[in-house]
């Protein structure tokens, strides 16, 4: 006995909505792996600078991002800004150096 095949109508609408809500899903993808990518690029910063290790560095930007109430990839971006010579923001310095200080690292250039 074969089964039945249940036909369903499609209509544009339907179409139009199911593309809207992939084309959203897309971008939200493409953001997060953009912001992973800059996260990973700020771990590496802490890594080389104070020699500690990713996972330590994963934690000591989740607790600026969390101090300075603001988004991880927003510290990231500064952080990387910071390792190209550009200033880093005095919230952001602070709340890097108490997270260091609390890491056992806190021999930051910024203070």
């Amino acid at each position: 006995m074969r089964p039945q095949r249940v036909q369903r109508s499609v209509s544009v609408d339907d179409g139009d909505e199911e593309l809207a809500r992939l084309e959203a899903e897309n971008a939200q993808l493409r953001h997060a792996v953009s912001s992973h990518a800059t996260v990973d690029q700020a771990i590496g910063v802490l890594v080389a600078v104070h020699k500690i290790a990713p996972v330590a560095g994963f934690v000591v930007l989740r607790e600026v991002s969390q101090h300075t109430n603001l988004k991880l990839h927003t510290v990231a971006e500064a952080m990387i800004g910071w390792a190209l010579s550009e200033p880093l923001p005095e919230p952001v310095g602070q709340a890097l150096g108490a997270a260091l200080q609390r890491s056992g690292r806190a021999d930051g250039p910024w203070d």
